[in-house]
């Protein structure tokens, strides 16, 4: 307990098309676990301060923009159909490449495409989504997570649910955005015990039991 990082603070990028689950999971994970830490923060950040339209319509208001640089100890990236555009995303590229080196950069699902496309996988181990949807699967598809080793070839490519490398961290698909919310815990420095608790308030501790050890801690001496 004495480790902990007293108010640490997550930072959620919502864009245009973005999975609601892929962000809406860690942030209430991150609300849940409050009410064992007031000082824990989670907010959503945009490329500007105006509403944003996630999947199916979904429309969140985000707290900060680009131009806030808002203080934060990690910077998720969600996934969705969304993430296509935001490979190009310069503006977002550079936010990202202005961020402290101490701020843990972090995705869900397609979200990793975008750290793949900076650069920022080469030798790096990273997932993606391993189900493909309906049209993925199809003559002209690609499962995400083969995707990525195009995107980027020097990513060692992991079917784990949660791979840790260091300064980068990355989740599988969708869902697995619950089990970055508490590998995000663990890395502000909490026990098992406590992020166990958080999940039974959740009525989540048998889905935690069976994924809180799906975890690749692949960081070199270098990232850690």
């Amino acid at each position: 307990m004495s480790d902990r990082i007293a108010g640490f603070r997550l930072g959620i990028y919502v864009f245009k098309d973005a999975e609601i689950v892929d962000f809406a999971a860690p942030h209430g994970v991150f609300s849940v676990a409050r009410r064992f830490d007031p000082e824990l923060d989670a907010f959503l950040i945009a490329d500007a301060n105006r509403p944003v339209q996630a999947q199916a319509g979904f429309t969140v208001l985000p707290n900060y923009s680009f131009a806030d640089r808002p203080a934060m100890d990690a910077f998720l990236i969600p996934g969705g159909f969304g993430t296509r555009q935001e490979m190009h995303n310069r503006r977002l590229h550079e936010f990202i490449g202005a961020l402290p080196g101490a701020t843990l950069l972090t995705s869900v699902c397609t979200g990793s495409w975008i750290y793949g496309a900076m650069g920022l996988l080469d030798g790096v181990a990273a997932t993606n989504r391993k189900e493909p949807d309906r049209v993925e699967s199809g003559p002209n598809g690609k499962v995400p997570l083969d995707r990525l080793a195009d995107i980027a070839p020097g990513c060692r490519i992991s079917r784990a649910r949660v791979v840790d490398a260091g300064r980068i961290v990355t989740a599988g698909g969708i869902t697995s955005g619950m089990e970055m919310g508490f590998h995000l815990l663990r890395r502000a420095g909490w026990d098992d015990g406590a992020i166990a608790e958080v999940a039974r308030v959740m009525e989540y501790s048998a889905a935690w039991e069976a994924y809180r050890d799906d975890v690749e801690w692949a960081a070199t001496p270098a990232a850690a």
